[in-house]
């Protein structure tokens, strides 16, 4: 249990990282830049823990899956990205291929 829950901090701090990319302004603007490296830097040690017990194939569907998802949604929380029925489509689906991956496949049965 504790190996999905460092998957889960490595996605948050991901997807901190990620959204934090674009206040950098390309690494010009300093508080920003420091989430941003702060941000990765916890990620992968997180994901590398989890990865001690969670196929990296499942784990790296989960982490992108989710990370497009919560990035996507940030985004037009907080930059104003517009999105139409297509994105939120698109979106639909990779959330159900991650669920379907983890649900019903058992390509993460070691």
């Amino acid at each position: 249990m504790k190996n999905w829950l460092f998957l889960a901090i490595a996605i948050i701090g991901e997807v901190v990282a990620t959204s934090a990319l674009k206040s950098s302004e390309g690494f010009t603007k300093a508080l920003p830049s420091v989430v941003v490296v702060v941000g990765y830097g916890v990620a992968f040690y997180f994901l590398s823990l989890a990865l001690k017990a969670i196929p990296v194939g499942i784990a790296y569907a989960i982490w992108a899956g989710l990370g497009i998802v919560l990035v996507t949604a940030i985004a037009w929380a907080f930059h104003g990205q517009k999105l139409d029925a297509w994105a939120f489509l698109g979106m639909g689906l990779i959330v159900s291929g991650v669920a379907v991956l983890n649900l019903l496949s058992k390509a993460g049965t070691h």
